[in-house]
Formats: structure tokens, sequence, C-alpha cells
């Protein structure tokens, strides 16, 4: 029988025992819970989760392993994994790698036989909290101190968006698009492609002038991590850039575009992450299934005044989902139309983005 190796501890002391999968290395972190049943690979490489300990409520993990095809990123940047129940011999003609190989791989710490029900109950009535995961010997009290001594960290855009700029072109292109990186999914890249857009990638602290002498017939600001005030050269590029382009935002981005009018964001509770998140589109009346995967929201009376109207809320909260300047040219959603993982109920928001780029050029 195995031995339990390995533990979290939260900042309030309380503890959770069980088995160290991929990487043994200590890390500080947030904690957050997915709903997802499906996807952890696109989970474990999406870069909104840095510095973020993922605890996943579906039981099982591992049990198809990790293919070459579904990344998100190309070096994931998760903070840990917390599981109930991990497999390590995945049965699945596409994989070539296990879970936790891909996490060792990465220096990203996983622990399973979790109780990740009592967990995820814990964060929901208590918030998001700090957590550390490390060995079983350390005393509740002495990782309580590692976690108040341990700063929060304010530069995970930096971190993860790209250093250059790069390029994803697709056959018979319409149009160009410039994709400010804060984080982003390589599958908003893929979508793009799809929809007929030429994609230049280019780092989030990228000048308005550099933007401008690209020519894009579109401009497209990422989802990513940590709080959106943080992001202010971005913020700052909007402002410079509102009217000139079509621009589209997701997740971050559309707390950054929000946030350039003059609206202010909050931190939530616990967040929304899962793929079964009702929204409603104020404008059609219809109820979308959604992937999401964010801390902040935007404050709704602070969009008063600001030029920028709803167009989409939470079912489950009545938080704010989108809002759009059609004078501008400007929208943006909190949730993933790319999904990645989830429902693809919301991707007639890429359509629109080509359709205001299509306007934009024969005006």
């Amino acid at each position: 029988m195995r031995l339990i190796d390995r533990k979290i501890v939260l900042e309030d002391g309380s503890e959770y025992y069980g088995y160290g999968f991929g990487s043994y290395a200590d890390r500080v972190c947030e904690i957050v819970f997915n709903t997802s049943m499906v996807g952890y690979q696109e989970i474990v490489s999406d870069p909104s989760y840095t510095d973020q300990m993922v605890v996943m409520t579906y039981p099982l993990i591992g049990n198809y392993g990790i293919t070459d095809d579904d990344f998100e990123c190309k070096n994931p940047s998760i903070g840990g994994l917390i599981v109930y129940d991990y497999n390590d011999m995945p049965s699945n003609f596409r994989y070539t790698k296990t879970l936790s190989e891909l996490l060792e791989e990465n220096g990203i710490p996983g622990i399973s036989g979790v109780d990740t029900r009592k967990l995820t109950r814990s964060i929901r009535d208590l918030g998001s909290r700090r957590v550390l995961i490390t060995s079983p010997d350390i005393p509740a009290e002495v990782a309580v101190e590692i976690i108040k001594n341990t700063p929060v960290a304010h530069d995970a855009v930096s971190r993860v968006s790209c250093k250059k700029r790069w390029y994803s072109r697709t056959s018979n292109p319409q149009f160009n698009v410039v994709a400010i990186d804060c984080g982003m999914k390589l599958n908003i890249v893929r979508s793009l492609n799809k929809f007929g857009c030429n994609v230049v990638v280019v780092p989030y602290d990228t000048p308005a002038d550099e933007i401008e002498f690209m020519k894009p017939d579109g401009v497209f600001l990422s989802n990513g991590p940590g709080d959106p005030e943080d992001v202010t050269p971005v913020i700052n590029t909007v402002r410079a850039l509102r009217g000139k382009y079509p621009i589209f935002g997701i997740c971050l981005g559309h707390q950054m575009i929000s946030l350039a009018y003059g609206a202010k964001t909050y931190k939530l509770k616990f967040g929304h992450r899962g793929g079964n998140h009702p929204v409603k589109n104020l404008e059609t009346g219809k109820i979308e299934i959604t992937s999401q995967n964010h801390s902040y929201a935007v404050n709704e009376k602070s969009l008063e005044n600001t030029g920028l109207k709803v167009t989409h809320i939470n079912l489950l909260d009545n938080t704010v989902e989108g809002v759009s300047d059609e004078k501008s040219k400007m929208f943006s959603v909190q949730y993933h139309p790319e999904s990645a993982p989830g429902p693809q109920d919301s991707a007639y928001l890429f359509d629109k983005f080509t359709s205001l780029m299509e306007e934009n050029k024969n005006a």
C-alpha cells in the first residue's frame, strides 16, 4: 500500500493529505476549483491558471493521458493540480505521455487522494485562499507562516505573454488581426484562423503606434492571469486604438476594455471555472452554455455613463458577462467562446468580429 507523501495546507491552517504525482516541488498558490468533467489537459495548459492550484471536482483525472494536439500553450504555468483519483495508465490511442509526466517536465506539483468534495465546499463557503503544497512532515503552523511570508505576484501577464511577435496564417485569408497576448489560449488563434483571419500575435506591452503600423483589420485582446488592473499597458493601448479598428476581447480582455472605458472590476468570492455556466444574451434572449475561467468581474454599476452597454449576464449570479460599444465597434465577453474545453454555443462571436471588420473595410 502506498504511503501518504504529500499534503496541502490552506492559509487558515486546514490540512488535506494525499499522494504526490508530477513534480514534488513545494509551492504557494491561490486555490480554485473547476467543475469540468473533461479537458484537464486544456486546463493544465491554460496560461490563465498561472499561480493557481486547481481542484478538479470530477473525480477521475488522467485516464486519457496527454496528446500532442490539445495544448493551449507550449509551456504550462498552472500552479498545481489537486484531484481525487489520478489514473497513471491512460487508455487512448492518441496519448503520447501521462499527465504526471507532463507535470514533472514543467515543475508542476500534483496531489491525489484528496477529498475534493470537502475541499470544494470549503472554497465555496469561505472563498478562494492561498495554499501550500508540501511534505506531510511540515507542521501546519510552519506551513501557514510560509504562506504569509510568500508575496502575491502581480507580474503574471508579463511572465506568460510572448516575448516577440509570431504569426499564424490560414489559407484564403480575408482579414489581418493583431492579437495582444496576455496569456492567450492557442484555440483562440485556431478559431480566428478558422474564420479566415491571418493572426499576428504580439507581446502584451506592444505600443499602440506599433500596432497601427501593422495596418490590421481588427485587434483582439486575449485571456490571461491575474488582476486586470495590473495590466496597464494593454488598458492604455485600448484607449489609444478605440474607434480606429474593431476590437474583440475575451476574459481578461473583456475586463481591460471595461477598465479602459472607466469602469471598475472586483474579485469574485471563488470565481467561475467550468464548462457548464449559463449565460443570457440580452440582445437575442437566448441562453448559451459557456466555458469560463476567471476570478474577476466587471462592476455593473460602474458601467453607467462609460459608453459601454451590458450584452450578456451570468444566470447563476447575475454578473456581467459581456459589453459592447457599437459606435466604436468594440465588444467583449467574460467567457470563452473558443471553448477548449467546453461547449461551442458562442462561436458566433468570431463571426461577429469578422462582420465588423468587413463593415469597417467597406466604410
